[in-house]
């Protein structure tokens, strides 16, 4: 048994097949610390009200195996369809600052079980067109618990939270639900592609409506590399407003250091 076969085994027991690599909508409670992470994940929306393009610029930090924190600053691209009392062109969105603490962690033999808090502070820098995730130009402050479940075959991963928008109808109960599947046996280095099933379902308190949406992604990973792609479309919503989802493109890429 070589000494690159040892490390391989020590990482994906360990460190609970972490090739599988992140959820593309979604969230889980692996983090693996010391160093950054220079993420993006482009987003094109598709509503009733038009077409936006949110461009973010993600930059996350591990003080230590079970800290994150993290800066999101997003470009929206808005085309507003005819007759919008708004200009299109590209804007700046809602800055949000993410913070991450792990607070359990289980590892077995090739598999591992982790609970984390999460906050996410969305704040008012982008226009006050309502975009939800995008130009809400409205404080937010999201609290959740993330948890999962990883193997070497396969990953689940579940989030409930609560999302509190002083002045706005933006309250919402957020659950979140993802299952990654690896198509190829680990190696080290990484080299992994994956599938991503993931469900969103998002409860208005405000205004009493809901939306559940699903998400088909996939997701290639080589060494400290992950390029991704999902389309995201609703199966079930009550929300009228005009700006609700009919579907999503999403295309991202990630560089750890």
């Amino acid at each position: 048994m070589n000494k690159i076969y040892l490390i391989a085994i020590l990482l994906f027991s360990g460190l609970s097949a972490a090739a599988q690599g992140p959820p593309i909508t979604a969230d889980k409670p692996i983090m693996l610390g010391g160093g950054y992470i220079f993420k993006t994940l482009t987003e094109i929306r598709s509503t009733e009200g038009g077409t936006f393009t949110r461009i973010p610029i993600m930059v996350h930090h591990l003080p230590s195996a079970n800290t994150l924190i993290a800066v999101h600053m997003p470009f929206v691209l808005h085309s507003f369809n005819e007759g919008s009392a708004f200009e299109d062109g590209m804007q700046l969105g809602d800055i949000q600052i993410l913070g991450k603490y792990q607070f359990f962690r289980r590892d077995g033999h090739a598999k591992t079980f982790r609970m984390v808090l999460k906050t996410v502070q969305n704040l008012p820098t982008g226009k006050k067109y309502g975009i939800d995730g995008m130009s809400t130009g409205q404080y937010q402050s999201y609290f959740a618990l993330v948890a999962g479940r990883e193997t070497i075959k396969l990953g689940l991963s579940g989030e409930i939270g609560y999302n509190i928008a002083p002045n706005s109808d933006l309250d919402q109960i957020a659950l979140r639900l993802g299952a990654g599947l690896p198509l190829l046996r680990p190696v080290y280095p990484v080299k992994q592609l994956n599938l991503y099933f993931e469900f969103s379902h998002n409860t208005y308190t405000a205004v009493d409506t809901y939306e559940l949406l699903y998400a088909q992604g996939i997701q290639y990973a080589i060494k400290r590399l992950t390029f991704e792609m999902a389309y995201q479309w609703p199966l079930s919503t009550t929300v009228t407003d005009i700006y609700q989802l009919r579907s999503s493109i999403l295309l991202g890429a990630r560089f750890i250091i």
